[in-house]
C-alpha cells in the first residue's frame, strides 16, 4: 500500500486520515453489538457463527473493535514518528473493507465455514501489521517496532482463537494472550501520551508539579508486566502468577501517581486518560485476588477490557478527533456524557462480576452505558470525521486558529 503524494487529500474527508473511518467504524460496530449480545444472551437469539455465542461476543470485542481503534490511532501516529506521508485514500478504503469483511465472515462463519472465516478475519491485522512495519522501517524509526510486535502478537492471538475454538470448543489460552497484547499496548502507548499531554496542559494552565519523565522504573514496570502476563497466559492459577500480579499492580499504581493526574481535574480530555489507566492496576490486583480465590476471574478481565481498553479508546478517539480536525482541545457537554457513560459501564461490568446474585441490572447498566458512550461518540463526532457541514456536537468552541 502507498499513501497519497501530499499531506492534503482532495478526496472524501472520511478517508483523508486513518482515524476517521476506523474510529467511526469501531464506534458503530461495538455500540449496537453489545446490546445485541445482551438480547441474544437472555432470549437465546441464534447467531450464525461457528463460535459458541459467548466466544463470538469476546472475539468481536477483542479482535474486531479494538484492532479498528488501534489501526486508526497508529496510522495517525506513525507519520509523526517517521516523517513519512500518511496512508489515505484508496489504500485506506481497502483496509476498511477488509475489516468489515472480517466482521461479516466471523458472524456468518456457520454458513461459509471456520477456515474461510479465519482467513478473511486474519487478513486485516496481517495487512495492517505489514503496512505499519513498512512505514516504520522506511522511516528508520526502529524503537517503535516494539509497538508493531504487539500488533503481531494480537494477530497470532486471533488466529489461535479460531484454532482453539474449532479444535477444543473454547479459547482460553488465546483469549488471555490477546488481552495481554492489548494491555501491553495500553501500558506502552499510555506511558507516552498520558504524561506528555498532561505536561503540555499543566505547563500552560496549571504550573507546578509535572509528570515524571520516562525512567528505568517505567521500563522495569513494563518488563514486569510482560513477564507476569506471560505467566498468566501459561498458568493463570499459579500462586507465582498471583504474587506477580500484586507486584505489577502496585508498580502501575506508583507509575500512574508519578504522572500528576490529580492536578488535571479542570481538563477532562486529560483527566480521562488517567482514569482509563487506573483500570490497569485495578485489573492486575483483581486478577491477583482471583488467583487467591477471593473474586471471580472475570472481574480482573473486565477491569482490563471494559475499563482500561474501553475508556482509553474513547479518551484517545475524542482527543485525536478534535486535535486532527483543527478543533479546540476542550471537552463539550456531549464529550462529558460519553466519558461518564463509559466509566459507569466499566464499573457496572466489574460489579456484575463481583456480585454473587442479582447481577442482571448491572449487566444492563454496563451494556447500555457502553452503547451510549460509543454511539454517542458516533453522533457527536461523526460530522467531524466525515467532513459534514452539520455542526458536530463534539465542538465546544470555534475551531482553533492556526498560525
Amino acid at each position: 500500500m502507498v499513501g497519497s503524494s501530499s499531506r492534503t487529500s482532495p478526496g472524501w474527508p472520511l478517508f483523508a486520515n486513518s482515524f476517521r473511518p476506523f474510529f467511526l467504524l469501531a464506534a458503530l460496530q461495538t455500540g449496537p453489538s453489545v446490546v445485541f449480545w445482551l438480547v441474544a444472551f437472555h432470549h437465546q437469539v441464534p447467531i450464525p457463527t461457528t463460535f459458541i455465542p459467548l466466544d463470538w461476543h469476546i472475539h468481536e470485542m477483542l479482535f474486531g473493535f479494538l484492532p479498528a481503534v488501534i489501526t486508526g490511532f497508529l496510522f495517525t501516529a506513525i507519520p509523526n514518528w517517521t516523517g513519512r506521508l500518511p496512508i489515505r485514500g484508496a489504500p485506506l478504503v481497502v483496509l476498511a473493507m477488509v475489516w468489515l469483511a472480517g466482521r461479516l465472515a466471523v458472524t456468518f462463519s456457520g454458513y461459509i465455514g471456520w477456515i474461510p472465516a479465519m482467513v478473511v478475519d486474519a487478513a486485516f491485522l496481517t495487512l495492517f501489521a505489514a503496512a505499519a512495519t513498512r512505514e516504520i522501517v522506511a522511516g528508520a524509526n526502529w524503537r517503535n517496532l516494539r509497538v508493531i510486535s504487539l500488533v503481531m502478537a494480537l494477530l497470532i492471538a486471533n488466529i489461535w482463537f479460531h484454532l482453539e475454538e474449532h479444535f477444543q470448543g473454547n479459547a482460553d489460552y488465546s483469549l488471555r494472550f490477546g488481552i495481554s497484547s492489548v494491555l501491553l499496548l495500553i501500558c506502552l502507548i499510555g506511558g507516552r501520551i498520558i504524561p506528555s499531554f498532561t505536561r503540555n496542559w499543566l505547563v500552560r494552565e496549571n504550573p507546578g508539579r509535572l509528570p515524571t519523565p520516562f525512567s528505568r522504573f517505567d521500563g522495569a514496570t513494563l518488563a514486569l508486566s510482560a513477564l507476569v502476563l506471560l505467566a498468566w497466559v501459561i498458568d493463570p492459577a499459579s500462586m507465582i502468577t498471583g504474587a506477580g500480579m500484586v507486584l505489577a499492580g502496585i508498580a502501575h499504581v506508583v507509575r500512574l501517581a508519578r504522572w500528576a493526574g490529580d492536578r488535571t481535574g479542570r481538563e477532562r480530555l486529560v483527566l480521562i486518560l488517567h482514569v482509563a489507566y487506573a483500570f490497569v492496576p485495578i485489573g492486575f490486583l483483581l486478577t491477583a485476588a482471583s488467583v487467591f480465590g477471593s473474586v471471580p476471574v472475570s472481574a480482573g478481565i473486565h477491569a482490563w477490557t471494559a475499563g482500561a481498553a474501553g475508556t482509553m479508546t474513547l479518551a484517545v478517539m475524542t482527543r485525536a478527533s478534535l486535535g486532527h480536525t483543527g478543533q479546540t482541545l476542550s471537552a463539550s457537554v456531549a464529550t462529558h456524557v460519553i466519558y461518564v457513560a463509559i466509566v459507569v459501564a466499566a464499573l457496572a461490568r466489574i460489579a456484575a462480576a463481583l456480585m454473587s446474585s442479582h447481577t442482571e441490572p448491572m449487566f444492563h447498566i454496563a451494556a447500555f452505558g457502553w452503547a451510549i458512550a460509543f454511539l454517542g461518540y458516533a453522533v457527536a463526532y461523526g460530522p467531524l470525521l466525515v467532513g459534514s457541514r452539520w455542526r458536530a456536537l463534539a465542538i465546544a468552541r470555534p475551531p482553533a486558529k492556526r498560525s
